[in-house]
C-alpha cells in the first residue's frame, strides 16, 4: 500500500533517502509527508498557482451603470461595491504573472451570510473560461471573460434578477492545471470590499421593475420627500430628508434585515422584505428602529416633531447596535421606512390618509357614543379616527396574488394592530383595497377599513331598543383625502406638489362601483352589520356645521351651526356644540368649550348658533399639533329628527423664511439666514433650531435665546457644502410654547 501511494504522487525533487523513509512509515504519515513535500516544492518555485495580486471592482464605473452613484459609501473611508440585481458588473483581476487560460484554472465565488450554502444558493461558484458571452438565463449567475491583457483579466459577472438583497462577499481561487489535472495547491484571494446587491427597478426581470423613468427618479433616487400632516381641509406639508444615500443608511438597512431574520429566499422577495420592514421600523415585538410615543413628556429622547429626516435616526440605531430610538409617531415611522426602502432599491412613496379609521374590532365601522347631553362617552369603544395617518406605498409584483394585483402596495410601519402574531401591516394591494377584496394577504381588511369605514353615532336613550338610539351613519367621512408628493414637483412655500391619489384607493363616492366594493368587503370579510338607519317620518330642518379656516395660532376660533326650517310648521330644536383639543390620533385631550341651546325657528326661517373661543381659552389646553375636534348634535322635538356632525381643525403656524448669502461652491462657507415672527402674546423659551441638508450637513440642533411676544427674530448658521448639485435645506423651530415651525429651500452648489 505504501509503495502504491508513493507511485501515485507526482515526481518531486527529493533525495533517495526520502523514498526509503516512505516505505517504513504508516499510511497517515505518508499523506502528511506528501503534503509537506508539496509545500517544499512550492517554496522552491515549482508548480505554483498563479496567485491573485489584486482585484479592482470598478466601484464608480459600475455605479454609473447600476444607478448607484449617489451612495456616499462608494467614496467613504471603507469603499464598497454597490450594484443592482439583474444587471452585470465588471471586475479586473491582476495576477502575479501572465494569465494563461490553458493552465490557470480560476473560479470566482460569491458568498452570502455566515454559512454560504451551494444548495440554497447563498454560495455561487463561477469558473472562469475563455467564453466572451453569457450563456445562462438572467435568473442564473454567469461570468464571461471580457478582456485579457497579460497578467490582467477583466471579467463581467451577471447577477440574477431574483437574487437575495444584502451584503455579499467575493473570493477568487486559482490553481495550476497541466494535462487536465491540478498540479498545485489552490491559491485563494479574498476581496476586501463588500458587495451590496440591491433591488433593481430598472430591470424588467426584477419584480420591483418600474417602467417610467420619472417615477424611478422620484420614488427611488429622490433623497428629499414631503410628508403631509394637518387636516383634510388644511393639509400641511413638511420636508423630510430621506437621505437614503447617506453613508450610514445602507449599512443600517442591512442591519435591519439581519435582525428581521429573513432567510436567504425571503431576502430575494420584495413582498417578504417589505413586510419585515413594517415590523422592524417600530420597536414593538422585536426592538426595531423607532420607539413610539403619542403624549408628552419626551424629555428622555427627541420629540417626534423635532426630527427633520431619517439618517440621524438610522445612524443612532446602527451605532447603538439596535437600541430603539426615542421617539416617533406615524409620520416618523413612514419617513424611516421610506428611506430604508429606497436605500434597498424598493420604489416607495409617502402617503397620508386624512380622517383615517382605526377599526379595532374589524367591523368596518367606527362607533361613537354620546350621552343624553351630547357629550362623547370614551369608554364604550377602542375604535378611533386619526386626523391623519401616514404610511408608505411600495411598488412590486405580487406573484402570491391573482394576476394584475401588483403595483402599489400599502406598507405601514406604525404599530396599530397585530398581524400574524406581531405588529406589522402589509404589503396590501391597492387593487384589492379598491375592489373590497379584503380576504387577500396581507391585512386587506384593516387597510380597507382605514379608508372606507362608516362612522356611526349613537346616543343614550332609555326608550330605544338596547338603550341606544342610532343617530346617524356617516358614509363618506373616512378616507376623506389621500395624498402623496407629486413626482418631479417641489414647493417649499405651499402645496403645489400635492398629488391626490384618493381614486387609487377608492371608487367615486356613491357610485355603483363604490357600493359594490363595500358590499364585497362585508361579504368577503364574513361580516354581519346593519349599515342602514331607519329614517324618521319627517326631516324638514337643514343643518350645517362651519368653522373658521386658516386660523393662525394665537387668533380666536369661531364655530357656527347654520339652521333652516324648510317645513310649514314651527320647529323646536335642542342643540349641543362641543369643542375639544385632540391628539392627531383622535384621542380627546381637554374640553375647550361647550354650548347648549334651545332654538325655535319659524317656517322658511334661518338661524345661526355660534361660539367663539379666544386664545386665552384654548392655548394652555392644546396638545402636540394644535388640533381641534368639533362635535355637534341636534334633535328636532316635534319630529324627532336627529342630526350630528363633526369637524377637524388644525391651527396654522408661521413659516420660517430662509435666505442664503455667500458663494455656493463646494468647500466654501455660506450663511443661512433664518427668520420668523412669534405669533403669540407670550414668551417662547427652550428655543431650538434643527437644520439638515444632504450634501451640506447632517441633522444638528442649535439653541436660541428666549423670544419675546410678537418679536421678529433672525438666526444665522454658517454651512459648508460637501458636494455639488441641487441641495435641499430643511429647518425646524421648536420651543416649549410653539412647536413645528418649518421652512425649506433649495440651493444650487457649484463644484
Amino acid at each position: 500500500m505504501c509503495v502504491k501511494i508513493f507511485h501515485q504522487m507526482p515526481k518531486l525533487s527529493v533525495i533517495t533517502k526520502t523514498s526509503r523513509i516512505l516505505l517504513i512509515v504508516s499510511k497517515a504519515s505518508i499523506v502528511k509527508l506528501y503534503l509537506i513535500l508539496i509545500l517544499f516544492d512550492l517554496t522552491m518555485g515549482y508548480k505554483t498557482a498563479n496567485g491573485v495580486k489584486n482585484v479592482s471592482p470598478y466601484k464608480l464605473d459600475n455605479a454609473k451603470e447600476h444607478y448607484t452613484s449617489s451612495y456616499e459609501m462608494l467614496r467613504g473611508h471603507k469603499p464598497v461595491l454597490i450594484v443592482r440585481r439583474g444587471y452585470p458588473f465588471y471586475i479586473a483581476v491582476l495576477f502575479k504573472r501572465a494569465f494563461n487560460p490553458q493552465q490557470d484554472f480560476v473560479k470566482l465565488e460569491m458568498m452570502f451570510g455566515p454559512q454560504p450554502n451551494l444548495k440554497k444558493g447563498s454560495l455561487v461558484v463561477l469558473p472562469v473560461t475563455v467564453k466572451n458571452k453569457f450563456t445562462k438565463n438572467i435568473d442564473h449567475w454567469d461570468i464571461r471573460l471580457h478582456r485579457h491583457n497579460g497578467a490582467v483579466i477583466t471579467l463581467q459577472v451577471q447577477i440574477p434578477a431574483n437574487t437575495a438583497v444584502g451584503v455579499w462577499k467575493m473570493k477568487i481561487t486559482s490553481m495550476l492545471i497541466i494535462s487536465g489535472k491540478p498540479v498545485s495547491l489552490p491559491n485563494t484571494y479574498e476581496c476586501k470590499e463588500d458587495i451590496y446587491i440591491l433591488f433593481n427597478p430598472w430591470s424588467s426581470d426584477d419584480s420591483v421593475y418600474m417602467a417610467d423613468d420619472e417615477w424611478r427618479k422620484e420614488y427611488v433616487l429622490n433623497d428629499v420627500g414631503k410628508i403631509y400632516i394637518g387636516s383634510y381641509n388644511q393639509p400641511v406639508g413638511r420636508r423630510w430628508i430621506l437621505g437614503q444615500f447617506t453613508e450610514t443608511v445602507l449599512p443600517a438597512a442591512m442591519f435591519i434585515l439581519e435582525r428581521a431574520r429573513l432567510d436567504f429566499a425571503d431576502r430575494s422577495n420584495p413582498v417578504k422584505v417589505a413586510r419585515a420592514l413594517s415590523a422592524m421600523i417600530n420597536d414593538v415585538d422585536d426592538k426595531g428602529v423607532v420607539e413610539g410615543k403619542w403624549e408628552e413628556p419626551y424629555d428622555d429622547g427627541t420629540a417626534p416633531w423635532m426630527w427633520t429626516g431619517s439618517s440621524a435616526i438610522l445612524e443612532q440605531y446602527l451605532n447603538t447596535k439596535g437600541i430603539p430610538v426615542k421617539y416617533g409617531q406615524c409620520w416618523v415611522y413612514a419617513g424611516v421606512c421610506n428611506t430604508v426602502s429606497r436605500a434597498l432599491g424598493l420604489p416607495c412613496r409617502l402617503v397620508t390618509n386624512y380622517v383615517s379609521a382605526h377599526d379595532t374590532d374589524h367591523t368596518l365601522s367606527i362607533d361613537k357614543w354620546f350621552d343624553r347631553n351630547g357629550d362623547e362617552i370614551k369608554t364604550q369603544t377602542n375604535d378611533s379616527i386619526w386626523n391623519f395617518h401616514v404610511w408608505n406605498d411600495c411598488w412590486m409584483k405580487r406573484p402570491d396574488l391573482p394576476r394584475n394585483y401588483g403595483g402599489w402596495q400599502v406598507v405601514d410601519a406604525t404599530p396599530q394592530e397585530i398581524s400574524d402574531g406581531i405588529y406589522q401591516s402589509g404589503p396590501t394591494s391597492l387593487v384589492a383595497v379598491k375592489r373590497g377584496e379584503v380576504d387577500y394577504v396581507y391585512d386587506s381588511l384593516f387597510v380597507f377599513s382605514e379608508v372606507n369605514a362608516r362612522i356611526i353615532h349613537w346616543q343614550k336613550d332609555e326608550f330605544a331598543e338596547g338603550g341606544w338610539r342610532k343617530l346617524k351613519i356617516i358614509r363618506y367621512q373616512i378616507g376623506k383625502l389621500i395624498i402623496t408628493k407629486k413626482r418631479g414637483i417641489d414647493d417649499d412655500v405651499g402645496n403645489a406638489d400635492v398629488e391626490d391619489i384618493t381614486h387609487e384607493y377608492k371608487n367615486i363616492m356613491d357610485s355603483l362601483e363604490e357600493r359594490h366594493a363595500f358590499v364585497n368587503a362585508i361579504r368577503r370579510g364574513d361580516l354581519v352589520h346593519v349599515y342602514d338607519v331607519s329614517q324618521p317620518s319627517k326631516e324638514d330642518v337643514y343643518f350645517s356645521l362651519q368653522s373658521s379656516k386658516n386660523v393662525m395660532i394665537g387668533q380666536p376660533i369661531v364655530v357656527t351651526i347654520m339652521i333652516r326650517n324648510h317645513g310649514i310648521q314651527i320647529r323646536s330644536i335642542s342643540l349641543s356644540l362641543s369643542v375639544f383639543s385632540v391628539y392627531y390620533t383622535g384621542t380627546t385631550s381637554k374640553k375647550l368649550k361647550q354650548a347648549k341651546r334651545s332654538v325655535s325657528i319659524f317656517p322658511s326661517q334661518g338661524k345661526t348658533v355660534s361660539i367663539r373661543i379666544s386664545p386665552e381659552e384654548y392655548f394652555n389646553k392644546l396638545v402636540d399639533y394644535s388640533m381641534i375636534k368639533i362635535y355637534a348634535i341636534a334633535t328636532v322635538v316635534e319630529t324627532q329628527q336627529t342630526w350630528s356632525e363633526e369637524e377637524d381643525l388644525m391651527l396654522k403656524k408661521p413659516k420660517l423664511k430662509l435666505e442664503v448669502r455667500g458663494l455656493l461652491k463646494v468647500g466654501a462657507p455660506f450663511m443661512l439666514k433664518i427668520s420668523f415672527t412669534n405669533p403669540l402674546n407670550r414668551i417662547l423659551d427652550n428655543c431650538v433650531f434643527t437644520v439638515e441638508a444632504p450634501g451640506v450637513t447632517g441633522s444638528f440642533h442649535s439653541k436660541f435665546r428666549n423670544i419675546w411676544p410678537k418679536e421678529n427674530i433672525v438666526h444665522v448658521e454658517r454651512l459648508f457644502p460637501q458636494r455639488s448639485g441641487l441641495i435641499k435645506i430643511v429647518v425646524a423651530f421648536n420651543s416649549r410654547q410653539l412647536i413645528q415651525v418649518l421652512g425649506s429651500t433649495q440651493i444650487a452648489v457649484k463644484g
